[in-house]
């Protein structure tokens, strides 16, 4: 009788430690997964774009809760748990969790795609740093042509600019 005790109560401890693992992978995917599909000079698909901004919109909420959830489950282990290893698990665990948390409050697509400060221009025939076969965004307005190179605003994806005599915002 005391045997089976034992076996349930160790079940129910690999229970709480898979469920520790779920919630902090599940936090951490939530977090991971826009900051891996967007990213500068990489193709972006639809899909991808919409799957980012939609974990973007949960990760707060995903990460509190998973947080909390975390949280009571470490503080149960905690206390059916007398080994250092085991106590130093749980905190090795909970600790990406509060990155993630911490994380889901950033807006990391402003780190990674900053607006050209001061760009600076060139005319045509100078213009070196553009192979033949680079593609540009161009514009032309009351006679005053422009092009920005795709492969500096994959990057920057946003030039503010005067054309014409009329300000622009060249995005991409």
């Amino acid at each position: 009788m005391e045997q089976k005790a034992i076996m349930k109560t160790e079940a129910g401890h690999r229970w709480l430690w898979l469920l520790l693992i779920v919630i902090v992978a599940v936090a951490l995917a939530v977090v991971m997964i826009p900051a891996a599909l967007i990213m500068p000079f990489r193709r972006q698909t639809p899909f991808g774009v919409e799957l980012s901004w939609l974990l973007r919109r949960w990760s707060p909420v995903v990460t509190i809760a998973a947080l909390i959830a975390a949280l009571a489950v470490v503080v149960s282990l905690w206390r059916r748990s007398k080994g250092f290893v085991k106590r130093a698990a749980m905190i090795v665990l909970v600790l990406p969790l509060i990155a993630a948390a911490w994380f889901a409050r950033q807006n990391h697509f402003e780190w990674m795609f900053q607006p050209l400060p001061n760009a600076a221009y060139a005319r045509a025939g100078e213009a070196n740093f553009v192979a033949d076969n680079d593609l540009v965004m161009g514009i032309e307005i009351n006679g005053e042509a422009v092009a920005y190179p795709v492969r500096q605003m994959a990057y920057h994806h946003v030039v503010n600019d005067v054309v014409g005599g009329r300000p622009i915002t060249a995005t991409y």
